[in-house]
């Protein structure tokens, strides 16, 4: 099974939704950071449901406990593991129905792939519960940006048919980008939080879901970072981001719209401001060849409806190999768009540690 992803900086995800417990190993952190346990509780608070409408109720403290890797409040330099215990469980809602194969889950490629061997518990593996020793790893790579002042930060561009105001891909401030991750439903236009709120509503009364677009960006990133081909920042970035589960796109600057221009609109125009070289629009989204610009870097993230829904559906029973009804039972999500927020931000700071690791070394921050 894959669950290793980096070039520099390794993580290593394990556990499944239902077991003693779920975690991460990130091998190839710099030696002799001090690490901010507060600032790791903040992420992990972000990721954990709320009381909202769009949240499950199951209740997860997500503690992290680091097993290695720490000594004296400081990184060593060597493999970072974070055990992140299982409390409220409740694999009977599994049980019953484990046979059936729950429609847009991974239950029948799973059981194909892995012989039926797989735990199907919570979705074993699969599950969106594996985010959170991401969310971990990735609050370790932020902290390391954040000393190179790189800074990162993301708002719900769209939930259904609702759009917030996109970010201003040319002036992105650190000032906006903290506030929007003090918000529990992060908008640039604030109106637009209720009426997301309205829409995951209106879906979760009709026992339906609904999905969603995540828009991040970061500031403060070098020039020089990344490689043309297979090295290339939207390349290492997207895979990342893809192994979220949910996500099923994902888009750079203007992203598709930009197919409907012309080059004379796309291409941005450099500019000396100072003795710093800017582009006069972003629609690259901070990134030529593959490789970083200085500018702002956007993207934005697509999430399909959550698939565990109380509405009965069509599928397979798995085993004897003919059509069945399901209903599922259990505690879901209406809409994973929201707590999915920090899980994007945390997938991106990995990404561009590595990178930064690549490009200028093993250095203590």
């Amino acid at each position: 099974m894959s669950s290793i992803w980096g070039e520099r900086l390794k993580i290593s995800l394990f556990g499944e939704s239902h077991g003693p417990g779920i975690g991460v190993v990130v091998d190839g952190f710099p030696p002799g950071m001090l690490v901010d346990l507060e600032k790791i509780g903040f992420e992990m608070g972000r990721r954990r449901p709320r009381t909202s409408a769009y949240s499950t109720p199951r209740k997860e403290a997500d503690e992290v406990e680091i097993l290695s890797g720490v000594f004296q409040g400081r990184t060593t330099g060597t493999p970072i593991c974070g055990l992140i215990r299982n409390t409220d469980t409740r694999s009977q809602d599994y049980e019953r129905t484990s046979h059936l194969a729950r429609p847009g889950h991974a239950d029948y490629t799973g059981y194909v792939r892995y012989g039926g061997f797989n735990d199907f518990r919570g979705g074993g593996h699969f599950s969106a519960r594996l985010t959170a020793p991401l969310v971990f790893a990735g609050a370790l790579a932020r902290q390391y940006l954040e000393a190179k002042g790189i800074h990162i930060g993301s708002h719900i561009f769209r939930i259904g048919d609702v759009q917030d105001i996109g970010f201003d891909m040319t002036d992105i401030t650190r000032e906006q980008l903290e506030s929007l991750r003090n918000m529990e439903m992060p908008v640039n236009d604030a109106s637009c939080a209720n009426a997301f709120l309205e829409v995951i509503e209106d879906a979760k009364s009709q026992g339906d879901s609904v999905g969603g677009i995540i828009e991040a960006a970061v500031i403060g990133l070098p020039a020089g970072l990344g490689s043309p081909i297979f090295g290339n920042v939207e390349g290492k970035l997207a895979s990342i981001l893809f192994s979220i589960p949910a996500v099923k796109g994902v888009e750079f600057g203007t992203g598709f719209a930009i197919a409907g221009m012309r080059g004379s609109e796309a291409n941005d125009s450099f500019y000396m401001d100072g003795d710093q070289v800017r582009t006069r629009t972003n629609h690259n989204g901070g990134i030529n060849g593959g490789i970083t610009n200085g500018m702002p870097l956007v993207f934005r993230v697509a999430f399909k409806p959550t698939s565990s829904i109380a509405i009965a559906q069509d599928t397979i029973d798995i085993i004897k190999k003919e059509n069945a009804r399901l209903e599922i039972k259990g505690r879901h999500d209406a809409c994973i768009v929201p707590r999915a927020v920090p899980v994007v931000e945390a997938a991106c700071a990995i990404a561009l540690c590595d990178l930064y690791l690549v490009h200028f070394g093993l250095k203590c921050p």
